[in-house]
């Protein structure tokens, strides 16, 4: 999988891809990041990349021309199944989602600044258009990253066990049920004693149970159809 992020900052975005899960994805050539600062593409000298709205209005607006031809070079260069804009008015990322861009091969994410970007470029480049959560940030930069970290502990091999990605919260429309390790006992706070059973078959069925209760108390929306 190749992942294709155009950004104002990307200074702001190499930390996550240097540590942990998402390093170990990249050295072991599961997947490539790649990130493009738009300022490369600007048309004069002064790298300039966003200009005042038409018709007045407060906020600057990320400008066509060099959206355009970042992505036109990078399309030049290989298909992409998707090209993802990162804005608050997006649809809001659930695992549904971050589970079908997993089976992707290229994307690209643009990553919103300012007041966001010329309408024509999501008119004409943007495929898909995605939100982490109903607040603004300051840029896209952050939200693409928790894309990608969604994203790739997804792909075959990332995960040291892989099983352990179908287990998590929302895969099967229902939180996970609680869990715990060593100790069994500590300060008198006991591990139900069904998980010390060693009977596997009870003790997925308490966990479904446990899940769907969770699920039922905290997040109830999850089970309507």
């Amino acid at each position: 999988m190749r992942i294709d992020i155009i950004t104002v900052l990307p200074e702001l975005l190499r930390s996550p891809f240097e540590a942990s899960i998402l390093k170990r994805a990249i050295e072991k050539g599961l997947v490539e990041v790649h990130m493009h600062n738009l300022r490369d593409f600007s048309t004069n000298n002064y790298n300039q990349i966003d200009d005042y709205q038409f018709g007045g209005g407060a906020g600057m607006v990320m400008m066509i021309e060099p959206i355009d031809k970042c992505i036109s070079k990078l399309k030049a260069e290989r298909d992409y199944d998707e090209v993802i804009y990162m804005t608050p008015d997006g649809e809001t990322l659930n695992q549904g989602i971050a589970n079908q861009l997993s089976c992707k091969e290229n994307i690209i994410l643009l990553c919103g600044h300012y007041k966001g970007v010329d309408q024509r470029v999501r008119d004409q480049f943007i495929t898909r258009e995605i939100s982490v959560g109903d607040f603004v940030l300051s840029g896209g930069e952050l939200a693409a990253a928790i894309v990608c970290d969604a994203v790739i502990r997804l792909l075959p091999g990332v995960l040291g066990n892989e099983t352990s990605a179908l287990t998590d919260s929302f895969q099967d429309d229902l939180l996970a049920p609680p869990i715990y390790t060593r100790p069994s006992e500590y300060k008198g706070w006991k591990v139900p004693d069904i998980l010390l059973s060693g009977h596997n078959e009870n003790i997925d069925k308490w966990r479904e149970e446990q899940a769907y209760k969770r699920t039922e108390e905290l997040r109830p929306d999850l089970l309507e159809d």
